[in-house]
């Protein structure tokens, strides 16, 4: 038996590929009792044409813990950077699509 203190800290891995990260410019939400689904789009309206980027699958739990850091996120911005405006466009229209 080691006395040594364990470490909380996690070491995350991640191909380059990942690192740049992809752009999406629309988010659909889902959910059923056991999981919440976040699919990441990019929306072109003036070829009526979306593409799934990723699919995000979330407990619950997790879900709520995200959303909580998404909007402690928004908070600390819009101190800095001020009010994010929603705006009147077109992406805050209900948005659906087709599998093949």
């Amino acid at each position: 038996m080691s006395n040594q203190p364990q470490s909380n800290e996690i070491q995350i891995k991640a191909q380059d590929s990942e690192l740049k990260g992809s752009y999406s410019n629309a988010v659909q939400v889902t959910h059923n009792k056991e999981e919440f689904i976040l699919d990441f789009m990019n929306i072109f309206p003036w070829q009526k044409l979306g593409l799934l980027i990723s699919r995000i699958i979330l407990s619950p739990s997790h879900a709520k813990r995200l959303a909580g850091a998404l909007q402690e996120n928004v908070k600390k911005y819009e101190e800095q950077h001020g009010v994010i405006e929603l705006g009147n466009d077109q992406f805050n229209k209900p948005v659906g699509f087709k599998t093949e």
